[in-house]
């Protein structure tokens, strides 16, 4: 059970990580939510909560980015 909760990035993770890193990881979670995709519709998807996992995280790292944003922006 504790691996699983580890595929979950928690919002203390988002913000502990460098820029850098968190394109990489957005560019891996977009890639694994096409590989889901793609295995949905041949009919070999066996674990359908693991789209809302990853839709989760993607927001979690867009929202951190755009923060990250708006804080150069103010100075």
């Amino acid at each position: 059970m504790a691996d699983k909760k580890k595929d979950v990035l928690t919002g203390e993770e988002v913000r502990t990580l460098s820029d850098d890193q968190l394109n990489d990881k957005l560019v891996e979670l977009k890639k694994e939510q096409f590989n889901l995709r793609f295995q949905q519709a041949t009919g070999q998807l066996e674990n359908t909560a693991r789209f809302q996992k990853i839709r989760r995280d993607i927001a979690r790292i867009k929202t951190d980015q755009r923060r990250r944003a708006l804080q150069t922006q103010e100075g």
